[in-house]
């Protein structure tokens, strides 16, 4: 069996994406998680069957949202809920995977950060001169343990591919497990309702990720080629960032990165990792 030793459990008992189910066949494929190496396959009858390298022991594995998902401890639920993936009206866009050299944690962290937009992401999700991440609420959702930042706003000259103008962007983010994330946006062609996109990071070491955008957008007429360049080109432009942070891995220590107003999510979610018990991916403490 390929060891587990040294990964903290609260790691181990979470649910990971680690690939789109149509690209499983029944030619067994390699894959990692969380420095373990796997393997997955369809069996005779089509399902998916995740084991460990080696000795093939069975992982616990679901097909849901077009992706595999597994876990090498023992989760106390299921993965995430997404009520909106049943709506009709909805295009299912898969992005990924992409490859990127940094922390699980630190991509999903600068997922919630909105005070790079005008510099990273200039004249799509953000513009100089309006560069002010206004005030909004963070918090941990002890009811159902999850990370929630809402009453966030920010202008983007291109919000979506169906904005025909810069609009003021309402958004709200939710954090489901340490390497799950979620986007609700403003929908610029539907109003009163959210366009969703979801990062499901795969930490394969590390300092080392595998990140699986999908989004479920209200947007009929947009090809999907074209609404993935246009998350790809975004996304690619994180990626750069990403793999220059020092250091790679996230810092739970509060001295370690000096946070400003714009950070609350920031602080929120690290804050949330560090109650967790969550090391995998991040600084060790002096």
């Amino acid at each position: 069996m390929t060891s587990t030793a040294g990964i903290e459990k609260a790691s181990l008992d979470q649910w990971y994406v680690i690939d789109a189910a149509c690209d499983v066949t029944s030619v067994p494929k390699a894959n990692r998680l969380l420095s373990c190496d796997l393997e997955e396959k369809r069996d005779n009858d089509g399902t998916i069957v995740v084991t460990h390298k080696g000795d093939r022991t069975a992982l616990p594995s679901r097909e849901l949202y077009g992706y595999v998902w597994t876990t090498l401890g023992a989760p106390t639920g299921e993965p995430v809920d997404i009520p909106e993936v049943a709506e009709s009206d909805r295009q299912y866009v898969p992005c990924g995977p992409i490859i990127v050299r940094a922390s699980g944690l630190r991509v999903v962290e600068n997922f919630l950060d909105m005070a790079h937009f005008p510099f990273v992401h200039t004249d799509i999700l953000g513009a100089e001169p309006r560069t002010e991440v206004k005030p909004y609420k963070a918090e941990i959702r002890r009811e159902t343990d999850e990370v929630w930042a809402t009453q966030c706003e920010f202008y983007q000259p291109q919000a979506a591919m169906t904005a025909t103008q810069g609009i003021a962007t309402q958004y709200m983010y939710r954090v489901t497990s340490p390497f799950v994330t979620l986007l609700y946006k403003t929908c610029p062609i539907a109003v009163n309702r959210w366009d969703v996109i979801c990062l499901f990071v795969q930490p394969v070491e590390p300092t080392e990720s595998r990140v699986h955008p999908v989004m479920f957008l209200i947007d009929q007429t947009t090809s999907r080629a074209d609404l993935v360049r246009f998350q790809q080109l975004i996304f690619l432009q994180d990626r750069i960032i990403l793999e220059n942070q020092r250091p790679t891995l996230l810092p739970l220590d509060p001295r370690q990165e000096i946070p400003t107003r714009a950070d609350i999510m920031s602080v929120t979610y690290r804050r949330w990792l560090k109650e967790k018990g969550i090391s995998y991916g991040t600084v060790e403490p002096a």
